[in-house]
């Protein structure tokens, strides 16, 4: 005879076995990452927003106060970022191409909040580019006397506070003593003008925005018809 214990082990083993199936008909299906939101950083401190194994590596050299960087940023980084790096087959890589003190200070500052925050903020920049860019103007003449024999740190933080890209960069998270910290980082500064001279020196970049498609010149072109269909040539070949 079987004991009441014994029923009971075999009924509960019983009714484990019916319901794995079903545990696992019910488990949720894994969603692919979005490669949207992962950024990394390349030993010579730029960063690379997408999959870092992506088959197509698009860098761009980008200046700040670049207009037509500011343009190609509102038509392509759209659909770059959702129909590309989103689905893990373009990796974008920013490399800084310094033109002036108005584009260092927006380079210390978006590079400042990190990986999380650089790219969000790179596009706030360039969406209010001729903003923030006509306010540091107005900085620059009021304190002519005296701008000369300012600092270069100096210079830099009066630049960030009177033009409104501090404000930017606090409104994405950076807080304010952080922000002059980055600004007068000699490490960040050294970081942004090594690739600057790499840039000019060794790939005889001159223009911004410059693109290289798997270490290759991209189109010379700006335009993102342009530079999709370089993008999909690549993606295309073998």
């Amino acid at each position: 005879m079987i004991s009441r214990f014994t029923s009971l082990i075999l009924w509960i083993a019983a009714s484990l076995a019916l319901a794995a199936p079903i545990a696992a008909q019910t488990r949720p299906v894994a969603s692919a990452p979005n490669y949207a939101k992962m950024v990394t950083i390349t030993p010579k401190g730029a960063f690379v927003l997408g999959n870092p194994r992506a088959k197509v590596r698009l860098v761009e050299y980008l200046s700040y106060t670049c207009s037509h960087c500011a343009h190609f940023a509102e038509e392509a980084y759209g659909p770059l970022k959702r129909d590309y790096i989103a689905k893990g087959l373009v990796a974008l890589e920013l490399r800084n191409l310094i033109r002036d003190q108005f584009d260092l200070t927006a380079a210390l500052l978006a590079r400042c909040g990190g990986p999380s925050r650089v790219f969000s903020l790179t596009e706030d920049m360039l969406a209010r580019q001729e903003v923030w860019v006509a306010e540091g103007q107005v900085v620059v003449i009021r304190q002519e006397a005296q701008w000369k024999s300012m600092p270069m740190v100096r210079q830099l933080q009066t630049l960030a506070k009177g033009s409104g890209l501090l404000q930017m960069a606090q409104a994405r998270g950076v807080a304010p003593a952080q922000a002059n910290a980055c600004l007068a980082s000699d490490q960040m500064n050294k970081t942004l003008l090594a690739m600057t001279k790499d840039a000019v020196d060794n790939r005889n970049i001159n223009a911004t925005p410059s693109f290289l498609i798997n270490d290759q010149p991209g189109p010379r072109s700006s335009t993102w018809e342009d530079l999709e269909a370089a993008l999909r040539t690549a993606l295309n070949a073998r």
